[in-house]
Parts: C-alpha cells; sequence; structure tokens
C-alpha cells in the first residue's frame, strides 16, 4: 500500500484540535454519518410523534422539535455526535403546561427557556450545571419516566390519562380491569416487539436487527391494527402557526415554568453529551479522533434550538442519551449525522404524512411507555447506593412523582445538603482493647465538632500503652489535627506507642524523610531503595534489595488483596504486549497497567519470528500460541521505541549478518524490516510516518517499519490468523520516544502513528 512521509492532506489551521483525516477517512466519515443519520431517523420519527401525543400538543409539535432539534443545534451545539429533538425528560412538564396555560403559551414559554440557555451558555455556567450530585438527576429522570409509564399504560389500555401521576396510580386498577381489547393488543405486540427486537437469533436475526427496534415495532402494531378501527395518527394541515403568546398569569408562576424547562432540559442535554462524548471515545472502529465536546456551546445550541422550535410551534428541545448513543454506535463521525437526521425528518414530514397517518395511537402510547420504564435504571440504583445516597435518589423519585419536576429536585436537594451536613458533623469515636494494644476508631469526620468526643475517647487509653488509631473518614479539620498530635506528642513522650492508619490500617503519615517515591521510581532516585550509612557500599544488588524491601513496606499492602484474588483466580489478560527488552520501556507506566492486565513478551528489537523460522525461536512463537489459544486474549500489540539498539545494531557497520554469535543469530529476524525499509527508499515512497512531525533519521524509521514488519510477522501464525478472521482478536501497532515520553499508535489503513493526547484514544486499525 502507498504512504506519505508527512501527515496525510493538506495543513490544518493552527487552532485545529486535530490534524485533518486523509481523503479516504473522509470518504468513510461520509459513509457513517449517512448511514447514522438513517437509523436515528428512523428512530427519532415514531418517538417524536409518541411524545407529542402524550403531551397532548399537536402531533406535528413532536416533528418539529425533531427537526429544528437534528439541524439547528446539530450545527451551533457544541456535541457534535450528540442528537438533540423532541425532550424526553420534559414529557410531564409539557404536558402540565400545556393543560393548565394551553399550546401557544406553552410554545412561549418554550422560546424564553431557549432564550435563558442562551444566556446561560454565554456566560460559561454549563460545567457548574454538572455540580449537582448524580443521585438527584437519575433521582428526577426516574421519576420522570415513571410518570410517563403510568399515564401512558392508560393510553395502551384504551383509555386516558388523569392530570396527575397520583391520579393515574389510583385509576389504574379500574383501568386493568376494563381494558379496551384493540389497544391492548396492539400496545401488547408494540411492547413484544420492542424488548424481542435485540434478541432476534440467527443470521436473520442479525440483518433484522439492522432495523431499529421502535420502527420495528411500530410497523407491526400499524399491520396488526390494519383490520381493526382503533384511534390513529391525524396530522393537520402544515400552516403558518399562530405566533407564541405569554398566558394570562402571575410572573412568578410563568419564571417557575421557565426555569423548569430550562433546567431539565439542560440537565439532560448536558449529561447526555457527557456520555455520548465518553461513548465516542471507547469506540475501536472510529474514522479519525473522537471530536471533543464543549459544554458551554453545547447549551447555547440547545438554546438556540428551543427558542427557533417554541417560534414555530414544536415541542421543547434536549439533546437525548437514546439517540445520541445509537448515533455513535451506528457509525456516526461528525455532526452531519446529526443534520441529516434533521433534514430526513422534514422530508418525511412533508412527503410521507399520509403514511404516518396509518399508525395506531396505541402503539405510540405502548412506545413512549416502554421509554419511559426504561428510564428507570437499576444500574443507577446500584451506583447510587454504592455511594450511600439512595435516599436522595428515592426523595427526588418521590417528589417528582407527587409533586412536580421543579419541587422534586428541591427535595432531592434539601436532602443532599442535610445528609452532607450529617456526615460532616456525626462522628462515632469508640476505644477498644484487641491482644496486647488498644485501638481507637474513629467513623466519620473529624472536625471541630467532633473533638469533645475524641480527647474523651483518648483520655481512656492508659499511659505507656500500645496504641493504634483507625481513622474511617475521609476530611480531618485543623482543630482536629491539632488535637490529635498533641496527643499523640504527649503520649509517646510518656513511652508509649501510637500508630495512624486508614480504614485499611495503612499508614496515613510519616516522617517526611521515610517515602516520596512512586513505585516506577528509578533507583538512583528512588531514596527509600538506599542502604543505609552504615551498609555496605551501594551495589546493584543492594540497589536490588533495596527496591524489594520497599515494595514490601509501600506497594505490597496495597496491591495483596488484588494479587490474592489473580492467585486464586488465574490469570486472565485482555492484551499481549510485545516490546522490547531496553531497560527504559516500563510497560506498566505506559499503559497505566497493573497485575494481570498484561500478557507481556519482551525481546531484543521486539521481534516476531516467522513459524519455522528456526528452533530457537520457539520461546516467543510459543508465547503467542498459549496468549491466543489458551488465555484467549482480544488484542496484540507491537511496541517499537526510539533509540532502539537492535535497530542501529541493523543499520550500522559492524553489524556482520554471517556472525554466529546469539545476538546476530537473532538479528537475523530483524533483517526483513532492513530490506523493507531499504525498498522503500528504492521505490521514493514512503509507507510509514508520524502525523505530527517528520521522521527524525533512519533509526526512527527502521523502528517504525519493524512495527508494521512484526505486525506482518504475527498474520503468519495460524492461531494469529484465524481469530483476526472471526474477529476475536486484532492487532496493534505502537511506537514509544522514551526522550518525549510519548506514545504513538498506528493507523495501518494510512501507515501513519497517531500521538495518543490526554483525554483522547488515537487511531487504530
Amino acid at each position: 500500500m502507498s504512504q506519505l512521509q508527512k501527515p496525510p492532506g493538506p495543513p490544518t489551521a493552527p487552532d485545529s484540535p486535530h490534524p485533518r483525516p486523509p481523503s479516504g477517512s473522509r470518504r468513510a466519515a461520509w459513509h457513517g454519518d449517512l448511514s447514522a443519520s438513517l437509523v436515528v431517523f428512523l428512530i427519532a420519527v415514531p418517538l417524536s410523534l409518541g411524545l407529542a401525543l402524550a403531551t397532548g400538543a399537536p402531533l406535528q409539535a413532536g416533528l418539529i422539535a425533531t427537526a429544528v432539534g437534528g439541524i439547528v443545534a446539530g450545527l451551533l451545539g457544541g456535541a457534535p455526535l450528540q442528537v438533540s429533538g423532541a425532550a424526553t425528560s420534559l414529557l410531564v412538564v409539557t404536558a402540565e403546561l400545556v393543560q393548565r396555560y394551553g399550546w401557544r403559551a406553552t410554545c412561549a414559554i418554550t422560546v424564553l427557556a431557549g432564550l435563558t440557555q442562551l444566556v446561560l451558555g454565554a456566560v460559561r455556567v454549563a460545567r457548574g450545571a454538572l455540580a449537582i450530585s448524580p443521585a438527584i438527576v437519575h433521582g428526577m429522570l426516574a421519576g420522570i419516566g415513571v410518570t410517563i409509564a403510568v399515564g401512558q399504560l392508560h393510553v395502551a389500555l384504551g383509555g386516558s390519562p388523569d392530570s396527575s401521576a397520583v391520579d393515574n396510580l389510583a385509576a389504574l386498577p379500574g383501568q386493568l380491569a376494563h381494558p379496551h381489547a384493540s389497544a391492548l393488543l396492539i400496545g401488547a405486540v408494540t411492547v413484544a416487539v420492542l424488548a424481542g427486537w435485540p434478541r432476534l437469533p440467527g443470521r436473520a436475526g442479525r440483518l433484522l436487527r439492522t432495523i431499529p427496534a421502535p420502527l420495528a415495532a411500530v410497523a407491526a402494531a400499524t399491520a396488526v391494527s390494519a383490520a381493526v378501527p382503533v384511534p390513529r395518527v391525524a396530522l393537520p394541515d402544515w400552516a403558518p402557526q399562530a405566533l407564541p403568546a405569554l398566558p394570562d398569569a402571575p410572573v412568578l408562576a410563568i419564571a417557575a415554568a421557565v426555569l423548569t424547562v430550562t433546567l431539565v432540559a439542560s440537565m439532560e442535554s448536558l449529561l447526555s453529551a457527557v456520555a455520548v462524548d465518553r461513548l465516542a471515545a471507547d469506540r475501536t472502529d472510529r474514522v479519525g479522533p473522537a471530536p471533543r465536546t464543549d459544554l458551554n456551546r453545547e447549551l447555547a445550541g440547545q438554546g438556540a434550538a428551543n427558542a427557533l422550535s417554541g417560534l414555530l410551534g414544536g415541542l421543547p428541545v434536549a439533546g437525548g442519551a437514546m439517540r445520541g448513543s445509537a448515533n455513535v454506535r451506528a457509525g456516526a463521525a461528525t455532526r452531519r449525522a446529526t443534520v441529516l437526521h434533521g433534514v430526513w425528518v422534514v422530508l418525511c414530514a412533508g412527503l410521507l404524512a399520509s403514511a404516518l397517518e396509518l399508525i395506531p395511537l396505541a402503539a405510540l402510547a405502548a412506545l413512549v411507555m416502554v421509554v419511559g420504564v426504561r428510564m428507570v435504571s437499576f444500574a443507577h440504583i446500584k451506583h447510587v447506593q454504592r455511594h450511600r445516597e439512595f435516599p436522595v435518589y428515592a426523595v427526588t423519585l418521590g417528589g417528582v412523582v407527587l409533586f412536580g419536576v421543579l419541587q422534586g429536585v428541591g427535595l432531592g436537594i434539601a436532602v443532599t445538603v442535610f445528609l452532607s451536613l450529617r456526615r460532616l458533623t456525626h462522628t462515632r469515636v469508640t476505644v477498644g482493647v484487641e491482644g496486647d494494644h488498644h485501638r481507637v476508631r474513629v467513623n466519620g469526620q473529624l472536625t471541630f465538632l467532633a473533638v469533645p468526643r475524641l480527647t474523651r475517647a483518648l483520655a481512656q487509653v492508659p499511659a505507656g500503652a500500645v496504641v493504634v488509631i483507625e481513622l474511617g473518614g475521609s476530611f480531618m479539620d485543623h482543630a482536629a489535627y491539632e488535637a490529635l498530635r498533641a496527643w499523640t506528642d504527649a503520649h509517646r513522650a510518656g513511652g508509649g506507642w501510637v500508630s495512624l492508619g486508614g480504614r485499611a490500617g495503612r499508614p496515613i503519615a510519616e516522617p517526611a524523610s521515610v517515602h516520596h517515591c512512586r513505585p516506577w521510581t528509578p533507583w538512583r532516585n528512588h531514596h527509600c531503595t538506599r542502604p543505609s550509612q552504615e551498609a555496605a557500599p551501594p551495589s546493584s544488588g543492594s540497589q536490588l534489595l533495596g527496591g524489594v524491601s520497599a515494595f514490601q513496606r509501600h506497594t505490597a499492602p496495597l496491591v495483596r488483596d488484588e494479587l490474592a484474588r489473580l492467585a486464586h483466580e488465574g490469570q486472565r489478560p485482555s492484551q499481549l504486549f510485545l516490546t522490547c527488552a531496553d531497560s527504559r520501556l516500563v510497560t506498566s507506566m505506559i499503559t497505566a497497567s497493573g497485575p494481570g492486565d498484561l500478557f507481556t513478551v519482551r525481546n531484543v528489537g521486539n521481534l516476531m519470528p516467522p513459524p519455522g523460522t528456526d528452533h530457537t525461536c520457539d520461546s516467543v512463537g510459543a508465547a503467542i500460541e498459549y496468549a491466543v489459544e489458551v488465555l484467549k486474549v482480544g488484542s496484540l500489540t507491537v511496541c517499537g521505541h526510539s533509540g532502539c539498539g537492535a535497530m542501529q545494531a541493523l543499520l550500522g557497520a559492524d553489524h556482520e549478518p554471517g556472525a554466529q554469535t546469539p545476538l546476530a543469530r537473532w538479528l537475523r529476524h530483524g533483517r526483513p524490516s532492513l530490506a523493507r525499509m531499504q525498498r522503500i527508499g528504492r521505490l521514493g515512497r514512503g509507507e510509514v510516518a508520524l502525523a505530527e512531525r517528520p521522521v527524525a533519521d533512519d533509526v526512527e524509521r527502521l523502528a517504525l517499519v519493524n512495527v508494521v514488519q512484526q505486525l506482518d510477522h504475527l498474520m503468519s501464525y495460524p492461531c494469529v490468523a484465524r481469530r483476526v478472521a472471526e474477529g476475536a482478536l486484532t492487532l496493534h501497532g505502537m511506537y514509544f520516544h522514551v526522550a518525549e515520553a510519548q506514545a504513538y499508535v498506528l493507523d495501518r489503513t494510512t501507515g501513519t502513528f497517531c500521538a495518543v493526547r490526554p483525554g483522547a484514544a488515537a487511531v487504530t486499525a
């Protein structure tokens, strides 16, 4: 394949965060955006109609919101892969506004909320919105989901929902006792298809699953209802909408409504943007670097979309995690996918209105009901329970269901403040005797309010005793610190012994001269591994033993539980890492990995001899076979590095190809890489390149070529080739520049090594 020495494509602008992708990548991005836009469009149309039906707004309001959200928020927003449209989280709020003030007033409130979002985006407060406890956000969404599900269940059973969730719950037994048979059948078909569609088995199932489940469910329900007289979608004729008008209501009531729409829409959009951003960063098939999210710009884009949607007679707009995640999984690469989905909605509303009017209302109600049920996430419940915030979640959920969204969020904030103050002030101090020592346990935060309890407990410890003080909290203010230090100094002066530890018994404070070194600090800078002055002169052996001693003192207590688990369960690495034996490459440091993560193979020059080359090379081949066949790793990475001695030997005049030393025999396996680089030079084209800068010299060029060559050698192993063909194994190339402490990852489609940046993954293929 043909590659360039310089980064592909024309130079990028100075403020561009990423190099411009090559033309092949741009075509792939266009293809991904087009297919993703169609997938999201097929999800968004039935969902937007269902949301409009559930709020009591004109059905075309849902289509307007979806089109405006896709085009306006897609063009102006700061989250390129997020898809905006009719807001699921605002369904309850919008329904209440429509019932209380009418549709024109609801549109006016939507416009004001959009303008408020524009102001908030301009003053850059988007990050501050994420400071709200996740328990409150998840509780709010769950409460909205419960309200949606209960209300739409009435419609799916052939009835009509009441104005509040409490009334709907009270009327549910009577509705269940006397359902409308046709509506019940259509709703059951919709729910069954939604639940079973992702689980369709076999090859035919995989093919059918390319159709979005909401579209399949609505299509199946429409087909079933063909011979049944049931209420269906009725789109009004498209005509200029009456301008929004503020309701005849108190200013405070209008302000509260605008604040509620602003708060809920902004929170859903920002949280969804963060979730979609994380999804996009985790993709392995991404074309080009992951787009960066600007939350303040996203908030302003949502504001512009809401203002325009309200003016055109549409529902409130917000970014949605469901639509955004579908967009990412369908292969979207840029904001074009979001904009195109809005364009398809406009074309659908104009050209396929008669087809939309075949959809039964019960199917849309069942679709929205399932969306509401899914908003109550058990994963979120486990998460907040693990962080001891379930009371906040439960109160917020109950408050939203019983009183409304803004009131529920207010109750959640109040409970959060109460619990925070309680945790800050509620401290329990106990003293017990364990064998030959006393143990003082402090559960809670040590503030000045807890100092009297602490000093009373410490007074129970007899003079000269051995004391272990276990601090279970995460905060200690100055007053508590001084009280604890004064007692500790006095007890030690009286002949006693004191140890301060955290919840696991580890020391929380030591003399400044004891240990300031990280586990990967080199020995020459690793003070805690140096022999004492009385010991023998330092040597490599004493440094090694010193390092082992430092490990036993400082690192072993931290990793003992994890190593015990690995010893019991056995190794289950997900990656095989083939790299050079060079002492400057610390694989656990540059990959931020721990015990059990990497199956590592190291040799001179990170070489991978092809199978059958020489019986003396079976060691490397055996490691590959064991990792692929026995450990079932999912990824193989070959990592070269700068200043590699093996590459210098291959290029150097002192290298004798016929020499019979072990090193010379081993370096024979690097000659294909050298020949490949020389062949590239003779043909006058470059096969490898660094995206951010030119290749420095022939040693670096050979190191890069060698990574590509060893990947080819790996593919000559039958076990590797088979698992790659099955899609169970991927191969990656990496280059580490030692002096820059910079890792580069190979894009095999272009032969370009792209720098890995903090917070963003490099391109791999």
